[in-house]
């Protein structure tokens, strides 16, 4: 008898244990989702609060024998963290970058509030966000196919910016205007200015079939003997099932100075799923139950950024081929390995050739 009382006083005080705390709400009941990263909502979508971020670890293998570089490294590639929400018409995000490959980490990335009270086709963005610009510069690096962007994008796309951007959206088609500090932050960093903009149309859109055309254009202060530069880009691109492929052109103008390059890319997921596409640019792949794989090559020519292969920044003119394979575990985790090799010429036309090994660890959520 003993004993049965104990056991009975053992299971109350466990149930007493369990059921000892209460959540209550000020206002309107919360939806909780927690597929990835945590995200909090009203129920009626009047406001909510989101943390995420992004892990990757990259073994790097670089040789340039032209430039004495033979390196291998281990190391964090990206680490961010964010938040992100909103509360009737306004809304902020701020990322920060905690370690990035090569140095300290501890940067602000987005840094904006946004006005969205004039419904979708209006909004109003002020602070650290990326200029529209090129659709693989506005691809997130944690949905890019390939593990690093062409040294094209590299060398043209301007990245993110303080500054006030207007931008909209229908069913098919995007548009975004802004005006920008030019030389980033700095002490006086308004007084050189640019301003960017980008339009996107996608003629056929359904869940699995894309085609998609856009052009950006971003006149810039330029800090030397011309008044500005000027750069315009084409954007290329569709998803058919389980391929996609896409291509852009840059030009840009510097007084008498004109550079231009092109970069084509064409992928496979060979699992069967197809590259998601929203708003104007690709999403990563969503595996099915056993995860997906992807295959992905892309080849560039012209003026660009080739120090992913060891180059230096006054070896532009060249070209360069990239091939990579991608393994979707989830939503969340991704493994890739990537080759790229190619060659680029100085102003004297000498010549030099470097390569990279690249794999991935990525956790985003």
């Amino acid at each position: 008898m003993k004993l049965k009382l104990l056991s009975a006083a053992m299971i109350a005080a466990t149930a007493t244990t369990v059921h000892a705390g209460t959540v209550i709400t000020d206002g309107e009941d919360l939806v909780i989702s927690t597929q990835g990263g945590l995200k909090v909502a009203t129920k009626d979508k009047s406001a909510s609060f989101q943390l995420g971020g992004r892990l990757q670890w990259d073994y790097d293998a670089t040789e340039s024998k032209a430039n004495a570089k033979d390196t291998t490294d281990f190391d964090v590639r990206r680490a961010r963290l964010f938040a992100k929400g909103h509360y009737g018409d306004w809304a902020y995000k701020a990322q920060f970058n905690i370690a990035e490959s090569g140095d300290g980490g501890g940067d602000a990335e987005d840094l904006y509030i946004r006005y969205t009270g004039f419904g979708k086709m209006a909004n109003i963005t002020v602070g650290r966000q990326k200029e529209s610009f090129g659709l693989e510069e506005l691809t997130s690096s944690k949905d890019i196919s390939l593990l690093e962007r062409s040294a094209m994008t590299e060398f043209y796309a301007p990245g993110r910016s303080g500054g006030i951007q207007l931008h909209g959206k229908g069913s098919n088609w995007t548009y975004a205007v802004g005006i920008f500090e030019a030389d980033g932050d700095s002490k006086n960093d308004f007084d050189n200015t640019a301003i960017t903009g980008r339009v996107t149309f996608a003629p056929i859109k359904t869940a699995t079939t894309v085609v998609h055309l856009g052009a950006g254009a971003t006149r810039r202060d330029a800090d030397v003997s011309a008044d500005e530069v000027d750069t315009y880009n084409i954007e290329l691109a569709g998803a058919f099932g389980p391929f996609h492929a896409q291509a852009e052109y840059f030009d840009s103008e510097l007084g008498q100075v004109e550079t231009d390059g092109y970069y084509v890319q064409a992928g496979w997921i060979i699992t069967g799923e197809s590259r998601p596409y929203q708003d104007g640019k690709f999403k990563r792949v969503k595996p099915g139950t056993d995860g997906a794989v992807e295959v992905v090559v892309r080849y560039e020519e012209g003026d660009g950024k080739y120090s992913d292969i060891g180059l230096e920044s006054d070896q532009l003119d060249g070209e360069q081929t990239s091939v990579g394979v991608n393994y979707y575990a989830n939503n969340n985790v991704r493994l890739g390995l990537s080759y790229m090799d190619g060659e680029a010429r100085d102003a004297s036309g000498n010549k030099f050739k470097g390569d990279e090994l690249r794999a991935r660890l990525q956790f985003a959520f």
